[in-house]
């Protein structure tokens, strides 16, 4: 299934994508209620399977006219990150063959880990602000993984049955934040650096995810063009890999790193970074593209 989150009077609300219009959970349950249906995304996957499934068999049993009033059309909502509180956003640093090779890095031994905070979460559609205090900001295309099983000291074997489901998420970085220190956090962690979705897809429907194609687009140019098979360390090394040293749970949110075409890994002299009113959409098979328009910070 396909879940997403969206802001209705002023709360974020719970829908499920159906073809080319979106089920409002909250609006279908006032017409047909139903106490087993969760009405968040962070319910859902805290529920697993089995909150997957009374959602499926509802929907289902709704009768769906072209006119009901729980149908939303995708370009009258304003959309919400597609996981709305994670415990943790974990980040997983130079684990693109190409991208490490661009930017002159050796691969790395283990996973490198950093991390985000809640603040830079934002949603498909959404105006982000260019930060004042930074002249080099820019995009990475990254496969966001949600945990859904808690994990600690998971063998790899074992480790994607811990997966809930996989989103599109753009980690923007601003450049010169991130290298004024051997600790990356500061360059990754402004507003908003996170725009995620637009959906939250179920693993089922996802397949292998270390086979997927991914993409980068700057005001309709092609910059970022790979595959998740150019990985270093595949999604179910970095999961077992992280719950070795910490606990996952429901809802943590891995970003597994990005493939090469980042700014930074052209030479100095055709670095253009992201400014006032360019549109970036990063986009992931079976995935969606998710799309943000930079304004100017007020």
């Amino acid at each position: 299934m396909k879940f997403l989150t969206f802001n209705k009077e002023g709360k974020q609300t719970l829908g499920v994508k159906m073809d080319n219009r979106i089920v409002d959970l909250e609006a279908a349950l006032a017409e047909r209620p139903n106490d087993r249906i969760p009405t968040t995304i962070m319910d859902v996957i805290a529920g697993g399977e089995d909150a997957v499934n009374a959602i499926d068999d509802y929907i289902r049993n709704l009768s769906i006219e072209a006119d009901s009033s729980f149908l939303k059309n995708e370009e009258e909502i304003k959309w919400a990150p597609c996981v709305t509180q994670p415990n943790k956003i974990i980040c997983v640093g130079l684990n693109y063959r190409k991208h490490a090779d661009e930017t002159n890095a050796a691969y790395p031994e283990v996973p490198i880990l950093f991390n985000k905070f809640n603040n830079t979460l934002t949603g498909h559609n959404c105006e982000i602000a260019v930060p004042k205090v930074t002249e080099k900001l820019d995009y990475e295309v990254e496969l966001g993984v949600v945990i859904g099983k808690e994990a600690k000291y998971v063998e790899k074997e074992n480790a994607l049955d811990h997966v809930f489901g996989y989103c599109t998420v753009n980690d923007l970085s601003a450049r010169d934040l991130q290298m004024k220190t051997p600790q990356w956090l500061l360059g990754k962690t402004c507003d908003d650096f996170s725009p995620m979705g637009p959906y939250l897809v179920t693993a089922d429907e996802v397949g292998d995810p270390n086979n997927l194609n991914l993409k980068t687009y700057v005001n309709g140019e092609v910059r970022q063009n790979s595959n998740t098979s150019d990985m270093i360390f595949y999604v179910d090394e970095i999961v077992s890999y992280v719950s070795q040293h910490m606990t996952l749970t429901p809802g943590d949110v891995i970003l597994t790193g990005t493939p090469e075409g980042v700014v930074l890994g052209y030479p100095s002299e055709k670095q253009v970074y992201i400014k006032t009113g360019d549109e970036v959409t990063v986009e992931i098979e079976k995935l969606g593209k998710l799309t943000n328009r930079f304004v100017e910070e007020k």
